[in-house]
């Protein structure tokens, strides 16, 4: 029998964003943060969040446990709006302040182009397997930022300026 196949017609999606995000960590401290946040994500994309066409779980390993998710919003903003939203500014506030033992990276890719990554404690996947390595200030602070979006929609309120990371 000859497969089918089949190729997205991705033509309703000019300003499509697909993000890549990741979490390990390395203590049993942080397993159980893992642990506990899955539930919490699977809650906050049941709801549907404005512009988040599809969320899907991934596992990158066990040993220790490595997990993902792939997301796919309708464009930037609808994204960027939704991380500075609860319940995602909460967590990001949280983790910010204490990781609880985890390990955090995301990769961001656009239809229109730019790809960028942040990463947080961990520097052995992704871009940061080959690209140099710099430190997230300045224009590197933001996705928009190193994304380098022009875009007519101000950007939200972050949810910690790079002078509050500096003081924590």
């Amino acid at each position: 029998m000859k497969p089918t196949q089949l190729a997205p017609d991705l033509s309703e999606y000019p300003n499509l964003v697909v993000i890549y995000l990741g979490m390990t960590h390395n203590s049993f401290k942080g397993l159980r943060t893992i642990m506990k946040l899955g539930p919490q994500i699977d809650k906050a994309v049941s709801a549907k969040p404005e512009g988040l066409l599809h969320h899907e779980n991934l596992y990158f390993g066990f040993m220790p446990l490595h997990v993902a998710m792939r997301q796919y919003w309708k464009d930037f903003e609808s994204m960027e709006r939704w991380t500075r939203a609860l319940p995602h500014q909460q967590w990001w506030k949280d983790f910010l302040k204490d990781p609880q033992g985890t390990r955090f990276w995301h990769e961001a890719y656009c239809m229109k182009g730019g790809m960028e990554g942040v990463y947080l404690d961990i520097d052995n996947v992704g871009f940061l397997q080959f690209a140099p390595k710099v430190e997230k200030k300045g224009r590197m602070f933001s996705s928009r930022d190193r994304l380098d979006l022009k875009t007519n929609t101000p950007m939200p309120a972050p949810i910690y300026t790079e002078k509050d990371l500096e003081n924590m």
